[in-house]
Parts: C-alpha cells; structure tokens; sequence
C-alpha cells in the first residue's frame, strides 16, 4: 500500500484543515487506517482510526468532538476534518495503514505539517 498525506499548513486557533491521505496498491477492505502525529520533541501518538470496511471508528481523546475520520470508497482517500484547532495540535500528521489483523501499521505517508498559531 502507497499513502500520500497533504493538505497541512498553516492556521490560527479555533480554524479548521482537511487532511488527505491517497492510497494506492492495494484493495484496501481488509484494512484499518489512521492518522498519528508527532509534535516537536515528542513521540508519534494516535490520532484517529476507521476501518475501511464497515467504518467503526476510533479517536483519541484529545481530539474526540474536534476531528472526524472519514474515506472515500471511490477515490481510495481517507481524510481527516480538524476543527476547532488549537496550538497543542502543532505536529507532523502522518496517515497510516494496517492489515485489519495485525496490531501494528505496516504502511505509512511522507507527513504533513499542521501548525496552529494562538
């Protein structure tokens, strides 16, 4: 599976971004996908998860109400709406995939930068 993230930038607090995450190669019904990120200085930590077949999604507490997982059969694109910013979410989103079976993501996109200013 190849993952393309974007969508990144620059935003003040309280705004919204839409992040993308193309992915290629493979079928992807048998997978569960996600997006983490990693703050300066900090470890890589969840974000948010939706499995591509049936759409049961998972998020992390400091983002539940805010952001929304979502993706597109059609265009093979998983994507996620943040809201209502903040400054603490500054970091590097990466999107990720993983077989439905295994508890480790195996495939992940380049990142994108998400800076939020107060």
């Amino acid at each position: 599976v190849q993952l393309q993230a974007s969508g990144g930038g620059s935003v003040q607090a309280g705004g919204s971004l839409r992040l993308s995450c193309a992915a290629s190669g493979r079928t992807l019904s048998s997978y569960a996908m996600g997006w983490f990120r990693q703050a300066p200085g900090k470890e890589r930590e969840f974000v948010a998860q939706i499995r591509w077949s049936g759409g049961t999604t998972y998020y992390a507490d400091s983002v539940k109400g805010r952001f929304t997982i979502s993706r597109d059969y059609a265009k093979n694109t998983l994507y996620l709406q943040m809201s209502s910013l903040k400054p603490e979410d500054t970091a590097v989103y990466y999107c990720g995939a993983r077989y439905v079976r295994s508890t480790e993501y195996q495939y992940w996109g380049q990142g994108t930068l998400v800076t939020v200013s107060s």
